[in-house]
């Protein structure tokens, strides 16, 4: 349910209407970076765009923490799913990065697990310098703070399965919304409504998908172009296919 609501978020976005993913116009000169995003959607949004797919831990590397200089102000969308609640803190300087990778009219599209309290409950605000290591039956996260205090924390929750993605906050919906604000995102729409066209049907009003827009999104003239031309080339295949079944010459 939730990868159903990203993709119709890109596809508002992007589109202004829920377009189902294998009928997204073909736009090469839309260019977008996702962070560990499923092949269930990742191939084709390779056949749609200029899109690239990245990895944390195995190549295409890529770190939100730090990007580089050489990305910033390169992507139309960024797709970043299930990837926040996993970065080390502060996690505000992911935020700030993601809107640096944006160009002027960029979007990006962002799945979490949020609640509905008041604040974001970082597990580990001290985190320096630490590891995760197996103590008897269970694992927990060894740290040691900038002051060098030692702290154990025991109970670690994982994402994926015990031992591989460890859980680093839950955000809550207010501390969500001064995060993208604080990072300089003009606008913020939660698509927490219905919507049959994609199988869509609430049963939570929280972890709902986000489209956070640093600015206004426009077509350039180079997008608008592409797109009328490839639309021309489908309307020429299929009047040829139906002249063929009519026999027409």
């Amino acid at each position: 349910m939730r990868t159903r609501g990203l993709l119709r978020a890109l596809s508002e976005e992007l589109f202004g209407a829920g377009v189902p993913l294998y009928s997204f116009p073909r736009v090469k000169s839309l260019r977008g970076l996702g962070m560990s995003d499923s092949d269930s959607y990742a191939k084709v949004l390779r056949e749609k765009f200029d899109y690239k797919n990245t990895e944390f831990h195995r190549a295409p590397k890529f770190d939100i923490g730090e990007p580089g200089a050489g990305e910033s102000g390169s992507y139309d969308f960024l797709i970043v799913s299930e990837v926040f609640e996993h970065v080390v803190p502060p996690v505000e300087a992911a935020f700030r990065n993601a809107w640096r990778l944006l160009k002027p009219n960029g979007v990006m599209i962002f799945t979490a697990p949020y609640s509905l309290k008041a604040t974001t409950a970082e597990h580990f605000p001290d985190l320096h310098s630490h590891t995760v290591a197996q103590l008897g039956d269970q694992m927990v996260l060894v740290n040691r703070t900038r002051e060098g205090q030692i702290q154990v924390f025991e109970n670690l929750v994982f994402h994926g399965g015990l031992g591989t993605t460890l859980e680093m906050r839950e955000f809550s919906e207010a501390s969500l919304r001064n995060l993208f604000t604080a990072a300089g995102f003009q606008s913020l729409r939660i698509f927490g409504e219905d919507y049959a066209p994609f199988g869509i049907v609430r049963n939570e009003n929280c972890s709902l998908p986000l489209a956070a827009r640093k600015g206004e999104f426009s077509f350039t003239r180079e997008n608008a172009a592409e797109m009328i031309a490839n639309w021309q080339r489908l309307l020429q295949r299929k009047w040829i296919r139906l002249g063929d079944k009519l026999g027409v010459v």
